[in-house]
């Protein structure tokens, strides 16, 4: 018969089993985000705040970024499993060969516009000439401008359009030495406000629609991680529902909690969250379960890509995106708050 001191050494053993099997088993992924922190970035903070990501056996690291277009070639080369990123991007390195597909769609009408003062009389791209612009050379706006100022009847020579690092475009604008600055809509307004109030004259607005913030992922990792990355869409897209529902201060805290380096403001962020919210739905997707992406939508904005010269004409819209790894009801379980 065994004896206690043998009983107590052989519970020990099973139990640091048990431990390291449990960790074991909890499926890694690595996540490239799009920016330094922000208001987009609430429900992956969240989530890992709330025990999410674990309580559906996932080991998410989550990485700032450099910027959308930096964050898709990054997850395109196979640096990490999954991105969060504008999307557009992402349809535009896919058409040059670089296997990358959205797998969850959160923020689905374009949040790129013109971001002008309050008082500036400025109301329409017809508005802009002889205004001295700032825009980011290599950033989503750029290939747009064109097109932009065509829906005023402008050309790039009836204004001065001047090109600024992204870091200091925010900057220069505040101190009013540009009379506009094209940006994100949604980031851009909460940082300014306080010294420059201002309005966005949005790019969709002017037809130049397609989807921003999403998931990405190549399909080699789609195919080998498919179950592990369809919960992580799931429990991020059922955190940014949990937000949207009157939860806005709750995600604020939890970014200021995982980036407390970056001495976030968060009368910025709820701004940056709640003026995101507006851009969350498009008429093809109002009814429809958070994150699902329409086929009506990409099949506007591959139209409208291929329109500005960024991608081939006959690009199948299709092939772009999956609703595939999304699990309705974990969604609904997350952005019940029932955790």
């Amino acid at each position: 018969m065994m004896g206690f001191r043998e009983l107590t050494a052989v519970t020990a053993f099973i139990a640091c089993v048990l431990i390291n099997c449990s960790a074991s088993a909890a499926d890694r992924l690595t996540v490239r985000l799009d920016w330094t922190p922000w208001g987009s970035q609430a429900p992956f903070h969240l989530a890992a705040q709330k025990g999410l990501f674990a309580k559906y056996n996932l080991d998410v690291v989550l990485d700032d970024g450099t910027g959308s277009v930096a964050t898709v070639q990054i997850v395109g080369n196979g640096e990490y499993d999954v991105g969060y990123a504008s999307l557009a991007p992402m349809v535009i390195a896919r058409s040059k060969g670089l296997p990358v597909k959205a797998i969850a769609g959160f923020i689905k009408q374009n949040d790129i516009g013109l971001l002008v003062p309050k008082d500036s009389g400025i109301a329409s791209p017809a508005d802009l000439k002889g205004k001295k612009i700032a825009f980011t050379a290599g950033s989503l706006e750029a290939p747009f401008i064109d097109q932009f100022l065509a829906a005023g009847k402008l050309t790039r020579n009836d204004v001065d359009l001047v090109s600024v690092d992204a870091a200091g475009k925010a900057g220069l604008y505040m101190a009013g030495r540009s009379d506009a600055a094209f940006s994100s809509g949604p980031f851009f307004l909460a940082v300014v406000a306080s010294q420059r109030p201002s309005n966005a004259i949005r790019f969709a607005d002017q037809g130049l629609e397609f989807p921003s913030f999403g998931l990405l992922a190549t399909e080699k990792s789609i195919a080998s991680k498919r179950v592990a990355l369809k919960r992580f869409a799931s429990v991020v897209a059922g955190c940014w529902a949990y937000i949207f529902a009157g939860n806005q201060d709750e995600a604020v805290r939890a970014i200021i909690a995982a980036r407390p380096q970056a001495k976030l403001n968060p009368a910025v962020l709820r701004q940056q969250i709640d003026t995101l919210k507006d851009y969350a739905y498009t008429d093809a997707t109002r009814n429809l379960p958070f994150s699902t992406m329409a086929a009506a939508d990409w099949k506007r904005a591959v139209a409208v890509l291929a329109d500005g010269g960024l991608i081939e004409k006959g690009l199948d819209a299709d092939a772009v995106f999956t609703n595939e790894l999304i699990d309705e009801r974990v969604v609904a379980d997350v952005a019940s708050g029932k955790n």
